[in-house]
């Protein structure tokens, strides 16, 4: 009986224990397929399967889990026997960074960044990089987050401190020297850095990476010498998007390395040149975020006065000046404020081609002030500008300025290229200026604001939704409104009552009655619309001119919701293109990529080489 029962259970056992083979395949998604297959410590927080190979093959898979620092050393001396296996290096950079996240600290997120480091680019490196080999993009992911990791302060998140001295490692330590010229950015020096990696970005269209080697940082400045330079124009809050490269120099050795991206994107190791990786966008977002710009807009258009009194320039840059980068001037218009530049200056400062021959500018203005007097502020702060970089004429590039405006800052733009004569203060009296009696302060903001001459270094525009001739909503209601909530500042207030008070200035005073302001100066059919729609772009300047245009009407009879597509049209512009767009166009992709191209088109015409042609102004 027993016999039987035995032979019994052999026969029913199995299939009862075997319903189904041991090894299967079912089908998924290519998706799920692929987060599987390239499932790795940085994208899921779980070691590739490459990693997990070593391990098994190894026997310490299990053990890993429990005793991941023992393991990791024992994986560290057979390195140091077989120091060409590079599987067992790409192992180590991995799951080191694996260790240092789940609890192992510092001194594991640097030794992957060292292990990573050697795959890249120690002994045997160009044996074993493929391009379709993931590993070595990997690697350099772990090296760049690592190092930014290894550095990072025990008690800011994010902020990482670069500084040399003595650093641990699992198995020793690392000496890291870091020349203090490294931190210099212009005439400032970079300070407070914080991982890039690891910040979220909105508001931003496009998100920009130069995929390379080093951890991105953004940094903030400080000036280098005690007492900062009378004028500058980098703008007070600005992020510098920086890289942080930690390059072994013997052992135990290394130097600290720091790269801003507006100065270099390539380094050499070993005799190769590799890409920097940087972050510009993260930058970008993370100055803008915290700019007191967004405190202006329609409140300083009332007040007449910028609401953050520690703005002392009104023309503001992002990286130092370079002599061989064209300007490119970006004006806003109505309202306002450099803040609505961002997209297009996301995408083109991160165009190669526009990024590595111009240097971008913003212009900041009360944007209720008579525009003749706002074009009075842009025409003498680029004049300052150009006096205090260039005042020996040696800088051919900053005399091939671009000056891009929109709506009421294309208008702005046009004077800067103009020859007025007294077409303006025509509107004011009938009398020669000279003979005109007033006090020297009001005799010398006139001549200087209503008498224009083309900037001899401004050679191109740009019009973006320009009312050339007016805004059909700088009327009516609104207009009457404006007039009564607008104050403007103290010179043009005394400027105002000279003129209207004078005895001798009766004519004035009928024709004005008050000081007007940018709304009266916009309104179609107004004399100061009259004669500045008259006045032609002085010879030798190009411009050209983007119109905006809502909805799917005809351009004869549309506009943009602002400004009629009539209006913004001019004669003699070298281009003109037409974006259905509303009036903030400037920030969409049509209209920037116009832009770019002019920009490009500009640049093929201006540089010889590397170095920028001698302006026509420069002829004896």
């Amino acid at each position: 009986m027993s016999a039987r029962i035995g032979i019994l259970g052999l026969v029913v056992v199995p299939p009862l224990t075997a319903c189904g083979p041991p090894i299967a395949v079912k089908r998924l998604g290519a998706l799920e397929v692929q987060h599987e297959l390239t499932a790795t410590v940085l994208s899921t927080g779980t070691p590739s399967t490459s990693s997990r190979i070593e391990l098994q093959q190894r026997g310490l898979a299990e053990r890993y889990q429990r005793q991941p620092a023992a393991v990791l050393a024992e994986l560290h001396y057979e390195l140091g026997q077989r120091p060409a296996d590079s599987e067992l290096l790409f192992a180590l950079a991995e799951l080191s960074f694996d260790h240092a996240r789940r609890g192992g600290g510092q001194p594991y997120y640097l030794a992957s960044t060292l292990y990573a480091w050697s795959y890249l680019f120690g002994p045997g490196a160009e044996a074993r990089l493929d391009p379709l080999d993931p590993r070595g993009r990997l690697c350099a992911n772990l090296y760049n987050v690592g190092l930014a990791r290894a550095f990072e302060s025990a008690s800011q998140g994010g902020v990482v401190v670069l500084e040399a001295g003595e650093r641990s490692l699992p198995y020793g330590t690392l000496d890291v020297a870091l020349d203090p010229d490294a931190l210099r950015w212009g005439n400032r020096r970079l300070v407070r850095f914080v991982s890039a990696s690891e910040l979220a970005v909105s508001g931003l269209r496009n998100r920009y990476r130069t995929w390379g080697i080093g951890a991105p940082l953004n940094a903030e400045t400080e000036p280098f010498e005690a007492q900062a330079p009378s004028y500058e124009i980098v703008v007070p809050r600005v992020q510098v998007p920086v890289t942080a490269l930690l390059r072994p120099t013997g052992p135990g050795q290394a130097r600290l390395e720091i790269y801003a991206e507006t100065a270099k994107h390539e380094v050499e190791i070993d005799g190769r040149s590799v890409p920097l990786e940087f972050e510009p966008t993260s930058a970008l977002a993370s100055m803008l975020a915290r700019a007191p710009i967004w405190q202006m807009g329609l409140r300083a258009f009332l007040s007449g006065e910028f609401v953050n009194k520690s703005i002392k320039s009104r023309l503001g840059g992002i990286q130092p000046f370079s002599p061989d980068r064209i300007p490119v001037v970006l004006v806003h218009g109505t309202a306002s404020h450099p803040g609505y530049w961002a997209e297009m200056v996301n995408d083109l400062m991160n165009d190669p081609d526009v990024r590595d021959h111009y240097q971008l500018w913003v212009f900041t203005y009360d944007t209720a002030n008579p525009i003749l007097y706002s074009a009075l502020m842009l025409r003498e702060a680029l004049t300052k500008t150009v006096d205090t970089f260039d005042p020996a004429r040696q800088s051919p590039c900053l005399w091939h300025t671009v000056v891009i405006g929109h709506s009421q800052g294309g208008m702005l733009t046009k004077l800067t290229a103009v020859e007025s004569g007294d077409a303006f203060w025509r509107n004011v009296s009938d009398e020669p200026f000279d003979e005109f009696e007033m006090s020297d302060e009001t005799r010398d903001l006139l001549r200087r604001g209503v008498f224009i001459s083309p900037l001899p270094f401004v050679d191109t525009l740009i019009f973006i939704a320009t009312p050339h001739r007016g805004s059909f909503r700088a009327g009516g209601f609104a207009r009457r409104l404006l007039q009564r909530l607008v104050h403007f500042p103290g010179d043009l207030l005394r400027t105002g009552t000279d003129l209207l008070l004078n005895t001798d200035a009766g004519r004035v005073a009928r024709k004005l009655n008050r000081l007007p302001n940018s709304v009266d100066n916009m309104a179609p059919g107004s004399a100061f619309v009259e004669a500045y729609s008259a006045l032609p772009i002085a010879p030798g300047v190009k411009a050209h001119s983007i119109v905006a245009l809502r909805g799917d009407g005809a351009v004869e009879t549309g506009n943009d919701g602002v400004v009629e597509c009539a209006s913004a049209r001019i004669d003699g512009v070298a281009s003109e293109l037409v974006v259905r767009s509303g009036h903030s166009t400037q920030g969409t992709p049509q209209t920037i990529e116009e832009v770019r191209r002019i920009l490009v088109e500009h640049a093929a015409a201006v540089f010889d080489g590397r170095q920028c042609r001698r302006p026509a102004a420069w002829a004896p």
